[in-house]
This record gives C-alpha cells, structure tokens and sequence, in this order.
C-alpha cells in the first residue's frame, strides 16, 4: 500500500519540504525540476535529481507527485502523457482540483490520478525554503470521484498517513475547490486589500510602528509573491469572486450599522454570528489530543461515499490498519 519510490515534479517550498520529508521516511525520492538550480541542495539530501522529465518517468516510481506550479501543468501533463508507464499512479498538491483533474482528463492520464492537496505552506517559495517540518501535523485533502481506482488511492493514502505521518480527508473536487477558497483563496484576497489600504493612506508610517501581532496575523498571507497568489485566486476565479461578494456584503452592513440608528443589535449579530468557531478553536487543543479513535470497515463498492461522509462529520483519517480498514478521529466538527 506504500509506496516505495516516489517521483516529484518541481523542487520549490511544497515539493522541496515534501521530497525531504518523504526521503527522511526512508522512502526512495526522484525528482526533476525546470532548472537545475536546486539539485545540489537535493541531491545532497539524498534525492536523486534526473535531468529531464521523461528520465524521471522512466525510471517508473511508484507515486509521481507534481509539485509544479498550476500554469505549468498543461505543459508538464503533455510530456508525461506518452511515456508515464501505466502502473505509475499520478498525484499532485495544487490547491485547485477540479482545473486540474480536467487537464489530466485532457492528457489522457485520468485513470492514473488521485488529486491531493497539503493544507502547508507559509509566504516564502524555492528550494531554499525547503524543510521537511513544513508537513509537521498537516492535513491534506484527497480528491476522488466515483470511478477512481482504489489502488490508485491507497498509494497516496499510504505516502500521506504512512511515510510522511499526516492526516487527511477525502472530498470531491468541487466541495475541495468551495472549501479551498474560503479558508485560502478568498482570505489571500482580502489580506492583500489590507495592506493596499495601508500602502495609499496618508499616516501608513505611523500605522506601521503601530502593527502588531493582530495585523502581522492578517497580513502574513499578503507577503506571498504576488503573482504566486494572483495565480492561485484565478484559477479558482467563480469561487473566489462568490466569497468576495458574500465578504463586502457583511462588511458594508456593518459599515451601514457603524452610520445609522439601531446599530446595538445589528453590530452585537455580526460579532456573535462566529461563536461557534470561536468555541471550537478554544477547545481544538484538547479536541487534538483527547478526542477517541475510531475505526471503520471501507466497502468494497461505494468507498468514496463512505470516505467523503467521514469528512464531512469532521473525522479525519489518521491511519490505515489494512486496505479496507481506516482509523479516524473526529477533529474538526464545529456542530
């Protein structure tokens, strides 16, 4: 169920940290980047660089991992459509899922891939900012569909619980790709409109000796390239552009509160609205480390459905016990 040798595509902060996560569990670790820059650092890690991306096929890992940015995964698919050896199964972390399940559909490789995205990252990009601990606790999500193939997802399954001791939930593309603009996409948005307000005020020296943890927390996100981020909001455009509407509605009834009569009960609704969450975040500490285990018998025939209504009870799946045979927790149940 785990694989043994996995390929990686592109070296940068996800696929760099995940390379040498996965070398550190003892796995056999290829990979190929678009530039050599990166591979003495790697391979001085114990990563095997190979010059080109058909190299890197033919030497027919188990899992090939694209870790390339979004824009480059047309190009990136078209190379390894004719030589991708068909027991290779194909994943990838990008944080958009069903743009990318379409272009692996348009390459002919569908029945190879198993989308996954790492709930990891920080700001900063390249090989430089590589560092296995990136993954320390993470989350991903896994994506399937009906017809996906089961081996196929234990093979990721088993490089995410098993080599790099993560946990994760499987979902379907477009609940992945809502999910993802709300907590990521649409927040990178808003985090970046913060400091464009700071950077054309008039006092933005003054408020900058002022900023403090709550505008560090923010705006951490707004310090990512922007075209890294600009990237990954249009690829997810409908989804991002919803939130963004649903955001500026809160806030101008609030602003509309803040200006007229009656604004005592509008204002006390707003700022109450979130106490679920906020009951939940102050107890997920002791959620983490008390809530039970429990384990749950997959079927044979409607797995995915079994799996993606675990996850939307907030179990995750921390292990696998045998192949048909998961072990989850509740952790992420705001009620």
């Amino acid at each position: 169920m785990t694989p043994q040798r996995i390929g990686v595509v592109g070296l940068g902060l996800i696929g760099g940290s995940l390379a040498c996560r996965l070398h550190d569990a003892g796995c056999e670790v290829l990979a190929w980047n678009h530039t050599t820059r990166p591979y003495a650092g790697a391979e001085a890690r114990g990563i095997r660089c190979l010059p080109t991306i058909e190299a890197l096929a033919a030497a027919q890992p188990d899992l090939l991992v694209l870790c390339n940015p979004l824009k480059a995964m047309p190009e990136t698919l078209a190379a390894l459509a004719g030589v991708l050896d068909e027991r290779t199964t194909l994943t990838d972390v990008g944080s958009v899922k069903g743009m990318v399940r379409d272009q692996v559909e348009a390459a002919g490789l569908g029945e190879r891939y198993i989308g996954a995205h790492p709930m990891a990252g920080n700001e900063r990009s390249g090989w430089s900012a590589a560092d296995p601990a990136l993954y320390d606790d993470a989350l991903w999500a896994v994506t399937v569909r009906g017809d996906s193939d089961y081996r196929r997802f234990l093979s990721v399954a088993g490089m995410i619980t098993g080599l790099c001791g993560n946990r994760m939930i499987v979902v379907d593309d477009r609940t992945h790709d809502r999910a993802a603009a709300l907590i990521s996409h649409m927040p990178h948005v808003v985090a970046t409109a913060l400091v464009n307000e700071l950077v054309t005020d008039p006092e933005r020296d003054i408020a900058t000796a002022l900023a403090a943890g709550s505008w560090r927390d923010m705006t951490r996100v707004a310090l990512t390239d922007p075209d890294r981020t600009r990237a990954m909001v249009e690829e997810d455009d409908a989804n991002v552009s919803r939130l963004l509407r649903d955001v500026s509605s809160r806030l101008l009834a609030v602003a509309d509160a803040l200006d007229g009569a009656g604004r005592d009960a509008a204002l006390a609704r707003f700022f109450a609205e979130g106490d679920p969450f906020r009951t939940f975040k102050t107890a997920q500490t002791d959620i983490l480390a008390h809530a039970p285990e429990r384990i749950v018998e997959l079927p044979e025939h409607g797995w995915q459905t079994a799996l993606t209504d675990l996850a939307r009870r907030g179990e995750h799946i921390v292990r696998f016990d045998t192949p048909r045979t998961v072990v989850v927790r509740e952790l992420s149940h705001i009620g």
